[in-house]
C-alpha cells in the first residue's frame, strides 16, 4: 500500500440529488432524526454507543471494558467477553418462528433448488462440526475451504466458527498456486473442496486444482470433498475424504463453544502491492457487530425481506454479507451459484421475480455488464417485489447509477451505494437509505460511530471538494486485528502514513454537503470486475515464464470490468514477439493465478520507462495504456526515448 505522495484532483462533477421517498421513511428502522442522535451519541461517547450496540449479540459472558486501544494499533473490544458466531448465527433463532424460517435458498446453475431453514441449516452445520472434530480439528487450527456457491460453504464457515477454528476462504476461480500459497501460509491443516463448481455451463475442477496444490501443501492432513457436480476425480486413499460419508456419521448435536470476543474468526488473503497476499485477521466479537449491525442499518432489515448479495462466498462481501450478517440477523438469503448470463443475460432478474426478493446487493461491474446486454432482459420480467438496491465493490459511476436508478429500482428504490474494505470487515460509508438523499457516485456519509475524513499528505483535512486521502481517525470493531503472521506489515502498511489514524489507500474528495466521493486507489492494485489485484501477483507470473525477462502492469479503464490489465513484456534476447506468444503468455497467467487475472493486452516493449534506481514508473505506463498523453513530472526518468518510443508503438 502506497503512501501519500500528493493531493488528489478530484474531476467529477454531480449535482443531482434523489431523497428517500415519503413511505420509505415512514417504514425505515433508522430516519433522519434518529441517525442524527446515533451519530452524535457515538461521537460524545463511543464506548457507551459500541456497547449499547454490541447487546444485539448473544455473549455467553459478559465484556468488562468495551475497548483497549492502549497497544495500538492493534484493538481489542469487548474484553473479557466470550461469545460464538455460528451461535448467534443460528441457535438463537430456534426458540422462536424463525425457526421455520428459510434461511438459504439456493439456486443452481442448472437450475437445481434447496432452501435451508434456520433448525435445517442448524443440524447440517453441527454435523459438519462433529465431522471436524472427528478429524482432529480444534480451536484454533486453520482449514481452507475453496468452494462453489453452495450452502455447503457457508455450512463449512459456521462449523468451524462453531468449534473455533480459523476459516480461510479461498475464492474458486483461483488456481492451484493461489489455493498452495495460501495453504503454505496459513499452515492449513484441512482442506474443503467439491468435485467441481458449475460456471458458465461448464464445471470448474475445483478437486483437481487442490489435488496439485497440495503437492505444495506440507501441512494440509484431510481433504473433504463435496461431490456437486457427479464428476470423476481421484480420491487418495488415507488423505481424501468424501462429505456425505463424513455427514452420515456425524451426530446432530454439537454445542457451540465459548470464545473471548478477540479470538480469531477468520483469515481471508487480499492482494497487495508487494506481491504476497496479504492474510487479513477478524475476531469474533468485534466483526460480528460489524457485520450485523450494518446489514441491519444499510439494507433497512425487515423480518419479511427476501435479501440476496450477488457476491462470492471467498470474497470479504460474501463474508460479511452472505454468512455472517444475515443469519445473525435471522434474515432469508438468496444464494446462487453461476453467472449471471447462463443460460441467458436475463438470469439475475429471472431470480428476483421466481423468489420475490426485495433487497439486491450487486457490484458495478455487473451493473455496466446489465446494460451493455440490454434493457429488453430487466424489462422482461417483475421486478416489483425490489425495495432497495445496493452497490458494493468499487465506485459506481453515475450513469451506471441512474440506469440501475431507473430500470432495476423502477425509480422507487433507493440506492446504498457502500465503501469498505476486506480490512475493515464491514460497511463503513454509506447511505442509511431513510434518513440521507443519495447522489449518483456517492457513497454518501459515514455511518454512526465511524471517524472517517479526507486528508492531505500531511493529514490535514482537505477543503470541501478538494482531493486527498480517506483515513478512519478512531477505531471500530470490526477492523482487522492484524496481517496473519506479518504484524509489522500490517503496522508498516495501514498505520505509519498518519500517527494513529488508518490508512485506506484510496483517495476522495468531501462536497459542500459532506458527502465522500470516493475515487478509487492510490497504490499499483487492479479493480478488476470488482477484485483487488496486485500488479506484482500478475507480474510476477509473467516473469516466470522463460521467455520473459520483465514485466510491468497496469490498468486501463474498461467500460464493463472498471479496470482492464494491460502487460508490458520485455522479452529474454532470441525471443520474437508473436501473437501466438501473447496467447502464450495470458494462458500462462491464468495458469498462475486464475481465469480473473487473464491480460486484456500483452505489449511487447525492448524496454520500460525507469527511474535511475530502477523503479518502473507505472503512471507513465498507465497513460500509454490509457492513450492519453503523459502530463507528470518526468524528471526521474533515465531514458527519455522510451516513452516515445511506447507511443510510436502503439500507433
Amino acid at each position: 500500500m502506497s503512501s501519500p505522495e500528493k493531493n488528489i484532483t478530484s474531476v467529477l462533477k454531480e449535482t443531482r440529488v434523489f431523497p428517500p421517498s415519503a413511505d420509505f421513511v415512514a417504514a425505515s428502522l433508522v430516519d433522519a432524526k434518529e441517525r442524527d442522535r446515533l451519530a452524535e451519541w457515538a461521537k460524545r461517547d463511543p464506548d457507551a454507543f459500541w456497547a449499547e450496540q454490541a447487546k444485539s449479540l448473544h455473549w455467553t459472558k459478559p465484556w468488562t471494558q468495551v475497548l483497549d486501544w492502549s497497544n495500538a494499533p492493534h484493538a481489542k473490544w469487548f474484553v473479557g467477553g466470550q461469545l460464538n458466531a455460528s451461535e448467534n448465527c443460528l441457535d438463537r433463532h430456534l426458540t422462536g418462528p424463525r425457526k421455520n424460517k428459510a434461511a438459504i435458498i439456493f439456486e443452481g446453475e442448472p437450475g437445481d433448488t434447496r432452501t435451508l431453514t434456520y433448525q435445517q441449516l442448524h443440524r447440517e452445520v453441527c454435523k459438519f462440526a462433529n465431522a471436524l472434530k472427528l478429524l482432529g480439528v480444534g480451536k484454533g487450527d486453520r482449514v481452507t475451504i475453496y468452494m462453489p456457491m453452495v450452502p455447503e460453504a457457508a455450512i463449512a464457515m459456521l462449523a468451524c466458527a462453531r468449534i473455533g477454528a480459523m476459516h480461510s476462504v479461498v475464492f474458486g476461480g483461483f488456481s492451484a498456486d493461489a489455493v498452495a500459497d495460501r495453504n503454505n501460509d496459513a499452515k492449513s491443516k484441512i482442506i474443503i473442496t467439491a468435485d467441481g463448481g458449475w460456471r458458465r455451463g461448464k464445471v470448474v475442477p475445483l478437486k483437481a486444482n487442490v489435488d496439485a496444490a497440495l503437492e505444495k501443501s506440507p501441512t494440509v492432513e484431510k481433504c473433504i470433498v463435496l461431490n456437486r457436480c457427479n464428476t470423476a476425480v481421484e480420491m487418495k486413499h488415507g488423505r481424501d475424504l468424501w462429505w456425505h460419508d463424513l455427514m452420515a456419521a456425524g451426530s446432530q448435536h454439537c454445542p457451540a463453544e465459548p470464545l473471548d470476543s478477540e479470538h480469531p474468526l477468520f483469515i481471508l488473503y487480499t492482494s497487495g502491492s508487494t506481491g504476497k497476499p496479504k492474510g487479513v485477521l477478524h475476531t469474533t466479537g468485534g466483526y460480528l457487530l460489524g457485520s450485523s449491525l450494518t446489514h441491519k442499518w444499510v439494507f433497512d432489515l425487515k423480518e419479511d425481506d427476501v435479501y440476496w448479495c450477488t457476491a462470492d462466498v471467498g470474497w470479504i462481501t460474501g463474508h460479511s454479507y452472505i454468512v455472517y450478517g444475515p443469519l445473525c440477523n435471522g434474515s432469508t438469503i438468496v444464494m446462487y451459484e453461476g453467472a449471471p448470463n447462463q443460460p441467458k443475460e436475463d438470469r439475475f432478474w429471472e431470480i428476483i421475480e421466481k423468489y420475490q426478493v426485495s433487497v439486491f446487493y450487486t457490484a458495478p461491474t455487473a451493473i455496466r455488464a446489465f446494460i451493455k446486454w440490454g434493457d429488453h432482459h430487466p424489462k422482461g420480467h417483475d421486478l416489483s417485489s425490489l425495495r432497495l438496491l445496493g452497490s458494493v465493490g468499487e465506485p459506481i459511476n453515475p450513469e451506471a447509477w441512474m440506469w440501475y436508478h431507473k430500470l432495476i429500482g423502477g425509480e422507487r428504490c433507493p440506492i446504498v451505494d457502500t465503501w469498505w474494505q476486506t480490512e475493515t470487515g464491514a460497511i463503513m460509508i454509506a447511505p442509511l437509505p431513510g434518513a440521507i438523499p443519495t447522489k449518483p457516485g456517492s457513497a454518501t456519509k459515514p455511518l454512526p460511530g465511524i471517524e472517517a475524513e479526507v486528508v492531505d499528505k500531511s493529514g490535514n483535512a482537505v477543503p470541501a471538494n478538494s482531493g486527498g486521502f480517506l483515513v478512519v481517525k478512531r477505531p471500530w470493531p470490526s477492523m482487522m486485528r492484524t496481517i496473519y503472521g506479518d504484524d509489522e506489515r500490517y503496522k508498516t502498511t495501514y498505520w505509519s502514513h498518519y500517527d494513529g489514524i488508518y490508512f485506506t489507500a484510496d483517495g476522495a474528495r468531501i462536497d459542500d454537503d459532506g458527502y465522500i466521493w470516493v475515487m478509487g486507489r492510490v497504490d499499483d492494485v487492479l479493480n478488476v470486475s470488482g477484485h483487488r489485484l496486485s500488479t506484482m501477483e500478475v507480474e510476477s507470473a509473467l516473469v516466470n515464464h522463460p521467455k520473459v525477462a520483465e514485466a510491468a502492469v497496469v490498468g486501463k479503464p474498461d467500460d464493463l470490468k472498471g479496470e482492464g490489465i494491460v502487460c508490458f513484456v520485455t522479452l529474454k534476447q532470441g525471443n520474437e514477439p508473436t501473437d501466438a506468444l501473447k496467447a502464450e503468455l495470458k494462458a500462462h497467467v491464468v495458469h498462475n493465478i486464475g481465469a480473473l487475472a487473464r491480460p486484456d493486452d500483452i505489449k511487447f516493449t525492448e524496454t520500460l520507462p525507469k527511474t535511475r534506481s530502477g523503479k518502473i514508473m507505472r503512471r507513465f505506463l498507465r497513460d500509454v495504456a490509457a492513450g492519453r498523453q503523459s502530463t507528470g513530472d518526468a524528471t526521474t526518468l533515465e531514458d527519455y526515448t522510451v516513452l516515445a518510443k511506447l507511443r510510436e508503438d502503439e500507433e
